[in-house]
């Protein structure tokens, strides 16, 4: 039977209670989806992007408190997160991060290589922002790129290719 205080701090380690951030992801991403289809999109590419999402900003809220797990511990906001308190360790962090992306991963490989391409610059995008926390003054502008990535992913999926007018929508999505 499994621990049922482990799984509840695996979910909460993966924000599971808090689903903004997800909808924060999947909106643009959608919207994205909806236009390069012209209508309604392909059905397995709103399935995969759904799923790709929830399971890609899982991944990077461990990327986030893995990375400040020594700073969360003095910020009341932070201080109670698994990595700090110890409910979760760092070996089941990577471990659930590298299952998380790898499924996104596999789900990704049911688009086109474009969409594939684009993959590993999200992951880049979304690993990056806990860094830039620590040396930029606007990181929000990192998480913006990462959290709007979805869009040239979408494009390319839909259609195969990144026509202009995405970058549009990527632009007004990041600002």
């Amino acid at each position: 039977m499994p621990n049922t205080r482990k799984i509840a701090a695996l979910l909460h380690l993966i924000r599971f209670d808090k689903p903004i951030g997800t909808l924060l992801l999947l909106w643009p991403t959608l919207w994205a989806l909806w236009i390069a289809a012209g209508g309604v999109p392909q059905v397995h590419l709103l399935a995969i992007f759904v799923l790709g999402t929830f399971l890609t900003r899982s991944a990077g809220c461990i990327v986030n408190d893995f990375a400040d797990r020594n700073l969360d511990g003095g910020v009341e906001r932070t201080n109670a997160r698994p990595l700090v308190i110890g409910s979760v360790s760092e070996k089941e962090a990577l471990a659930l991060f590298v299952a998380l992306m790898l499924l996104a991963f596999v789900l990704v490989l049911f688009t086109n290589a474009l969409t594939i391409a684009l993959s590993f610059v999200a992951v880049a995008l979304a690993s990056s922002y806990p860094f830039l926390k620590r040396y930029t003054h606007l990181p929000q502008v990192g998480l913006g790129a990462a959290f709007s990535w979805g869009i040239p992913m979408a494009f390319a999926a839909q259609q195969g290719k990144l026509p202009p007018a995405l970058w549009l929508l990527y632009l007004g999505n990041l600002l």
